[in-house]
């Protein structure tokens, strides 16, 4: 142990700096090296890191900017378009992995309080943990991604309520009723909800455009503001993950939420690195190794069980077998709360030390090995994709698949955001048949509306991209920004066997080769496509001019 906190967080920087190196080139996930890292340097390695109020509090600001971030880049609209199935998933979940978890915990010779504490433990999901690898994936603005954030919502508020109805109940004395502590907990929460209605109408948009003059000035107030909201959750008895979050999402609707969002990526990161080494150092590896095989029961049921209720839950409502499995991969991990709500028990006398290890043992393997299921999910669905088709209804009225009709399809336009939707107009002006694709639920509806063949899915989905009338269209053309998912689409399209010509757009030189050398017919730029027209009509009105002033054409 090092009593100059100064020399020991230079360390823990020196050495996770280092495995991170060893972590990238052994093509390892970065999170579970810093656990590694924790583990090695915490009580059951060389007993550097111990638990400091400096190192809690990196580790805590970081969980409040990640989830101010993840709140930055969500509308409103959004949330209530995933609200049905957030809800459905996260409380179904929440149910079957506490009925069956019990009934594991009593299987294994546990007694009653302590069943039901474990299988408690087992149904929540690390908010943190996933919302940083769909942040690394650029995957949380994805569908699977917005839902999966949804009912980890739900099962944020569902452990709160759980852990006051535990501290009522596991103290009589101080005359807590549960009925009374979860009435006044939405009180709160609606109380909380006003405030930040009332914030983001009257009083942000005027106070954000006068900080906006100093850029500094703006990032201060973005980081407070994040602090601030955490502070406020965890004051009125929520999570300060849930404080965070709707300090994001009160300030999302403004101009400045991409600068913002941009600059406090690298803060946070950083500062995430001391949770994931206080989680790793934490650990106590030598009261666990009596509790292998009870562990590895649990892990296997949250690493395929929860999965599983997720994918089914989707599947009932009408989605497709590829959303419910990269959705339903998110939960197979418990949570730092179930470490908490161990750790409650415990001071309560409801569990007994080997039963907080046995939570411990579990919240280890399920954390490492979901890292790397996540991390490679898209290369498991298309091994298991064949086994999944009973998570899936015939008709998927969600993501729908009904391309009707016999007419010949000009352009297929994937993407209606800003600049996708300002090119299928321009289009459709011009006279071209168009069938468009989207997987927002209010873009689609919106441009239904106006009469627009658009449908509703993700086009990273093969299956989705299979059901498309390819031999009725001449163009693809993919307005998104992820070259990830516009390789995976020119990819998709060529092993389907899609004769026509493919048009994917980037900002990036080095991704315009490559999209050309992989086969793409067209690659556009929106930001150099738009300056060399700008400089072509500004060369022909100087050549119109000549020596004497004319009027130019009209941009």
């Amino acid at each position: 142990m090092l009593d100059n906190v100064f020399l020991q967080i230079g360390i823990i920087l020196g050495v996770a700096a280092a495995a991170g190196a060893l972590a990238q080139a052994l093509r390892q996930p970065l999170i579970v090296a810093f656990i590694a890292v924790g583990i090695l340097l915490g009580p059951s390695g060389l007993s550097i890191v111990v638990h400091s109020s400096e190192i809690e509090l990196f580790a805590r600001l970081g969980i409040a900017l990640l989830l101010f971030v993840v709140g930055l880049k969500l509308d409103l609209h959004i949330i209530r378009t995933v609200g049905p199935v957030a809800l459905a998933s996260g409380l179904g979940q929440v149910l079957f992995t506490s009925l069956v978890g019990y009934a594991i915990g009593l299987l294994l010779g546990m007694d009653h309080i302590t069943a039901i504490y474990v299988a408690v433990a087992l149904t929540f999901s690390s908010t943190i943990i996933i919302v940083k690898l769909l942040s690394d994936k650029r995957e949380v603005d994805s569908l699977h991604g917005r839902i999966a954030l949804g009912f980890l919502i739900v099962q944020d508020i569902v452990v709160v309520l759980v852990m006051i109805g535990l501290t009522a109940f596991g103290d009589a004395e101080s005359g807590l009723h549960i009925g009374r502590e979860a009435l006044l907990i939405l009180l709160k929460g609606a109380l909380m909800l006003a405030t930040v209605a009332a914030l983001m109408r009257y009083v942000l948009p005027s106070l954000l455009h006068r900080l906006a003059y100093s850029s500094e000035l703006l990032m201060l107030f973005a980081i407070a503001w994040a602090v601030l909201g955490a502070a406020a959750g965890d004051t009125l008895g929520f999570s300060k993950e849930v404080g965070a979050f709707l300090a994001g999402i009160s300030i999302a609707s403004t101009r400045y939420r991409e600068q913002v969002a941009a600059r406090l990526v690298s803060l946070r990161d950083f500062l995430l690195l001391f949770f994931f080494i206080e989680l790793g150092a934490t650990l106590n590896l030598g009261a666990l190794s009596g509790q292998v095989g009870e562990a590895l029961v649990f892990s296997f049921f949250v690493l395929v069980g929860n999965p599983l209720i997720v994918m089914a839950i989707m599947g009932y409502m009408g989605y497709r077998r590829r959303t419910g499995f990269l959705a339903g991969l998110t939960v197979a991990q418990i949570s730092e709360f179930s470490l908490i709500l161990a750790a409650l028990g415990l001071s309560l006398g409801h569990l007994s030390q080997e039963t907080v290890g046995l939570i411990t043992l579990v919240g280890l393997i399920t954390i490492s090995v979901s890292t790397y299921m996540i991390l490679y999910s898209h290369e498991l669905y298309q091994r298991l994709s064949p086994y999944l088709s009973v998570f899936e209804r015939r008709l998927v009225h969600r993501e729908d698949d009904s391309f009707v009709g016999e007419e010949p399809v000009d352009v297929l336009v994937v993407g209606l955001g800003r600049f996708g939707a300002t090119m299928a107009a321009d289009l459709r002006q011009r006279g071209c048949r168009l069938l468009a694709l989207d997987f927002d639920p209010a873009n689609v509806q919106r441009h239904a509306r106006d009469g627009y063949s658009v449908h509703y899915g993700d086009a990273e989905d093969p299956e989705l991209l299979a059901s498309l009338p390819l031999a009725r269209i001449q163009w693809v053309v993919s307005t998104l920004r992820d070259p990830v998912v516009n390789r995976m689409l020119l990819h998709s399209l060529r092993q389907l066997g899609y004769q026509g010509k493919i048009a994917l757009f980037t900002a990036n030189t080095h991704d315009q080769q490559r999209f050309v050398q992989e086969g793409a017919d067209l690659v556009l730029s929106p930001y150099s496509d738009a300056s060399r027209e700008a400089v072509d009509r500004l060369l022909r009105n100087i050549s119109k001019r000549g020596p004497e002033h004319s009027e130019g054409e009209t941009a």
